[in-house]
């Protein structure tokens, strides 16, 4: 189970990172949390038809839910302000050794009956750059009963062999050593794109939302416009299955809304 954290800046994060693929940093304090979880509320909130944001709906037992919302920095600036600037972009920066740019974002609700996410890496899902890093904001605590991320230390250098969704395939998942990631809301849980990960379903009366930003090398240029372009053209094609469809591979464990 992670349990250690760092504080922004601390070069020790740099290096725990280099050495398991991820590492927990302190991010945001209470009042932080409060004005996170108020923006949140805005965007939850924004109707479909009103903007070029993308939402995404599941079924659950309780009826349907939010289950995400992306592309949503263009039409929020106190999100996109925290999300390009400041400790974010400074950690990104540090943990990839290089400066780092803003390449996708999305919210993962996790709503109270919400699924979860299948054994995957992001790298297969995120066309047009090499380097890049993944984190996740906690917007509300994360634990096991809420469905937390589990991910899997120093198994970072390759892509595994996949099935045929683009998840790890199940002979490699049952080979691989997994480790809960509780964390507290205002932590973020900074992970390589090749670091598997995975999450359960919330079977808890709490709500488990987070934000994760994705960023990339900024000498590999700036590709958020390129990638959403890429991801609407290919969901256009995109017909409606046993899960819902809410990225470039299939790790999405929802039932969609029919």
């Amino acid at each position: 189970m992670i349990v250690q954290s760092f504080l922004p800046g601390d070069l020790g994060a740099k290096a725990f990172f280099d050495e398991h693929g991820w590492v927990l940093i302190e991010t945001l304090d209470e009042q932080g949390v409060e004005q996170l979880r108020r923006w949140i509320d805005e965007i939850s909130s924004w109707r479909d038809e009103d903007g070029h944001w993308l939402h995404y709906r599941e079924m659950t037992d309780f009826g349907p839910k939010l289950c995400r919302t992306e592309n949503f920095t263009p039409f929020h600036e106190p999100i996109r302000e925290l999300l390009t600037t400041g400790v974010m972009l400074d950690s990104a920066s540090l943990l990839m050794g290089e400066q780092a740019v803003l390449y996708k974002e999305k919210i993962n609700y996790k709503l109270v009956g919400g699924a979860g996410y299948a054994p995957h890496q992001d790298a297969p899902a995120y066309p047009f750059i090499d380097s890049h890093i993944s984190c996740m904001v906690a917007i509300d605590d994360a634990d096991e009963v809420n469905g937390c991320l589990e991910v899997v230390s120093g198994c970072f250098g390759e892509v595994l062999p996949m099935n045929d969704v683009g998840c790890i395939s199940e002979i490699v998942v049952s080979r691989l050593k997994w480790e809960l990631a509780p964390i507290r809301a205002g932590q973020t849980l900074w992970f390589h794109s090749r670091t598997p990960h995975r999450s359960g379903s919330n079977n808890s009366e709490r709500d488990r939302r987070a934000i994760y930003p994705t960023y990339n090398a900024l000498s590999e240029g700036d590709l958020r416009d390129a990638y959403y372009e890429a991801k609407l053209e290919q969901m256009a094609k995109h017909t409606v299955g046993d899960n819902v469809q809410v990225s470039l591979i299939g790790d999405f464990q929802g039932r969609p809304v029919k």
